[in-house]
């Protein structure tokens, strides 16, 4: 995982927008979120994590055959974030594409790479959701703006002969109601004078009905994790850890009462991180590994939903660090050297600068923000 090292509290949001630290807390459970800096983007959180899960699973960057980005706040508009990550790491052998599903975008990803290894096309995959959501915000929003914050987590495939890994997934859009959720952006022009779910808002903008999306998330919850319990094969009482999209704890309170589970079965961490949209289910994945929540051989429910609007759902029996090892060759070898020396490179040019940006210290954000905020006022 990787989360950028600004924290932002509701305290710090409550001087630009009408709101306070219990309002935040008793509606959503958040008390504060990681914002990225000028020198952080979703590439550099979502690579950061990449090597991350590298080093856990012993794994040289050159063995990744494919990586998925699963992302609503994309680099640019191509190429692809998970293009550049890739370069950025060193995959010199890998194909790499963006997924966008949201807030489920991650456990769509998951399908997706965990599909390719079961049809034999390859055999290991990185698994990124990597997400800058502060710069898609309408800070002006309160209903938005409080919700959600920047960071990103990553998980490794690989084919092996042992049982375990993804058991089930369950992809599902309604896109009927996609108006409730979304970003206008570049060639929603058609878009923005026939749709209803345009007109007014903000291009680049978020914008959300939270009253629909609660309803939806409520809805979809418990009865996705289920579902995908049920094509796995296993009883929901063999499930040992449920890692829900961390939206709002009110939400997950919810599918608790509804599957008649103890709150401690589902772990969160909203509190500190907010909402991170594709980023979400990896961040929680790795900070419940870490905790001593998940063991080998654990069967762990994902539940994703957002955006679309899609929900997704896997269990997965979780089979711990350690790759598969892959025999190289004389040449393979000495392509993984020069890929190990060109990724260096380009993160110690990226380190140097930002130490540069620290050395000229910027005003910080939270600054920015009210200053922004102040203007507004003016003008109004």
């Amino acid at each position: 995982m990787a989360v950028p090292e600004r924290v932002m509290t509701n305290d710090d949001i409550s001087t630009f927008v009408e709101t306070t630290n219990d309002w935040i807390v008793a509606r959503t459970g958040i008390r504060e979120r990681r914002i990225a800096s000028e020198s952080e983007s979703t590439m550099t959180l979502g690579a950061k994590a990449a090597l991350a899960a590298l080093q856990m699973g012993n794994l040289h960057a050159s063995l990744v055959d494919l990586i998925v980005c699963a992302t609503s706040t994309p680099e640019c508009v191509f190429p692809s974030t998970a293009s550049l990550i890739q370069s950025e790491i060193g995959a010199d052998n890998a194909g790499a594409f963006d997924l966008s599903a949201a807030c489920s975008g991650f456990v769509y990803a998951l399908q997706m790479a965990s599909q390719s290894i079961r049809t034999g096309a390859i055999d290991t995959a990185l698994v990124i959701g990597a997400e800058t959501m502060s710069r898609v915000l309408d800070w002006s929003d309160r209903g938005t703006c409080i919700l959600f914050g920047d960071g990103a987590g990553a998980v490794l495939l690989q084919r092996s002969e042992q049982p375990g890994g993804v058991l089930s997934a369950i992809l599902r859009s309604e896109g009927k109601n996609a108006k409730f959720l979304g970003i206008p952006n570049f060639g929603s022009h058609d878009l923005e004078l026939h749709h209803e779910a345009i007109d007014g808002h903000k291009l680049g903008k978020m914008y959300m009905d939270g009253q629909e999306v609660f309803k939806f998330a409520t809805r979809v919850l418990s009865d996705g994790i289920k579902r995908a319990a049920t094509d796995a094969g296993v009883r929901l009482s063999d499930i040992r850890l449920i890692v829900p999209h961390q939206a709002n704890l009110r939400i997950i309170d919810a599918a608790a009462r509804q599957l008649g589970f103890d709150k401690s079965m589902f772990y969160t961490n909203l509190d500190r991180y907010g909402n991170t949209s594709a980023a979400s289910i990896p961040l929680a994945l790795v900070e419940a590994e870490r905790e001593g929540r998940i063991k080998r051989g654990d069967h762990v429910a994902f539940i994703g939903f957002g955006g679309g609007l899609t929900w997704a759902a896997s269990v997965v029996q979780w089979t711990g660090a350690g790759a598969v090892p892959r025999r190289m060759g004389p040449l393979q070898q000495l392509e993984q050297l020069q890929a190990s020396a060109a990724s260096s490179l380009r993160r110690l040019r990226r380190r140097y600068g930002s130490l540069l940006n620290r050395i000229r210290p910027e005003e910080g954000r939270v600054d920015r923000l009210r200053r922004r905020m102040d203007k507004i006022e003016d003008l109004e």
